[in-house]
């Protein structure tokens, strides 16, 4: 299964049987079988297609994200049927109002982005002994951190409370972005995370591995039964599918690592980017090249990712399935 990329001008999709048609400029540039899909994505607002192309993406599963074409941002998202598992979403509700549960959950989730946090410094360290100074101060924060993490049990009496873990990571973050900051090239402009615009190439490469990260996690937690707005470390909140947040998080530092092998190969490369009005942009032959890097790389991240919501769900199911109601009496009822 692999990725659909739509990223041209006067570019329109037919549906033609079990297939999409392309066309630019009215003529005809080739058939894509939908079998083959599970992710389309269609930057900006020059491609042309119906809702019977949308439909048909549906249908077969294909998950289709809409991005803007001025930020590495999404504007909307198409998702195909979903699970009919009610059993999984009624023991997830109760899930997030247990806050025995929720910090559990949340001690092993920042536990485990600190450590792989920590593995990408270390990495960047061999790799880059000239840059040891700002690697190794980052290190001396994140190491006294970790080992705080590490000492928390899991009794319920014990654990510690969401706002301790959210400013154990914020100090985390700051302390391992004050490192990224010595391995990326001076042309680069990198002096630290920011974002809604980007800013510089390194950030706007972030921000969109995020992006493609966060929704390939929605369409695996909707494969599996699950309800991507209700998560357990990130609260529940409007408009964020929150449960998405929560499983990308352990992922985002071997995201940042790619991220700065993409940018120190040259394989993009500064002429990829442009700036306006202060917002860094990625120019069309840029997004060609990201997008098959990407999908060269994130094989493993999508595994980890329906693996970890099929064990989420799994682990729900059972409890959950309690409170349906029996087939049998409801249509004895009606």
């Amino acid at each position: 299964m692999t990725l659909l990329l739509l990223d041209r001008a006067q570019l329109e999709i037919k549906s033609e049987g079990e297939t999409l048609a392309l066309y630019e400029a009215g003529t005809r540039r080739g058939t894509v079988p939908i079998k083959l899909l599970d992710r389309c994505v269609i930057h900006g607002a020059q491609t042309r297609l119906d809702t019977g192309v949308l439909m048909k993406l549906a249908e077969a599963g294909v998950t289709t994200t809409l991005m803007s074409p001025r930020s590495p941002r999404r504007v909307a998202l198409v998702l195909g049927s979903q699970h009919n598992d009610a059993a999984v979403r009624l023991a997830q509700a109760q899930r997030v109002m247990n806050d025995a549960a929720c910090r559990q959950w949340a001690l092993a989730l920042v536990r485990s982005k600190i450590t792989r946090q920590r593995r990408t410094l270390l990495t960047l360290k061999a790799a880059r002994p000239d840059a040891r100074k700002p690697l190794f101060d980052a290190l001396q924060t994140l190491d006294p951190i970790r080992a705080q993490l590490q000492a928390f049990t899991q009794t319920p009496t014990e654990l510690p409370a969401l706002p301790t873990l959210l400013g154990l990571e914020g100090a985390a973050a700051r302390a391992y972005f004050g490192g990224l900051t010595g391995v990326f090239a001076p042309a680069l402009n990198f002096t630290g995370r920011n974002r809604r615009p980007p800013r510089d190439p390194v950030n706007v490469c972030l921000s969109l591995s995020y992006t493609m990260a966060h929704m390939q996690a929605v369409q695996h937690c909707v494969q599996a039964g699950l309800d991507p707005m209700l998560g357990f470390y990130h609260r529940p909140s409007f408009g964020r599918e929150s449960l998405a947040s929560d499983l990308i998080e352990p992922l985002r530092p071997a995201i940042d690592l790619w991220v700065w092998e993409l940018l120190r190969s040259r394989t993009l490369r500064e002429d990829h980017f442009s700036l306006d009005k202060g917002a860094c942009l990625l120019g069309k032959a840029g997004r060609a090249i990201y997008y098959a890097e990407w999908e060269k790389t994130s094989a493993t991240w999508r595994r980890y990712l329906r693996l970890q919501c099929q064990n989420l769900a799994g682990s729900l199911r059972q409890q959950g399935s309690v409170w349906l109601a029996h087939p049998d009496e409801d249509d004895e009822a009606c």
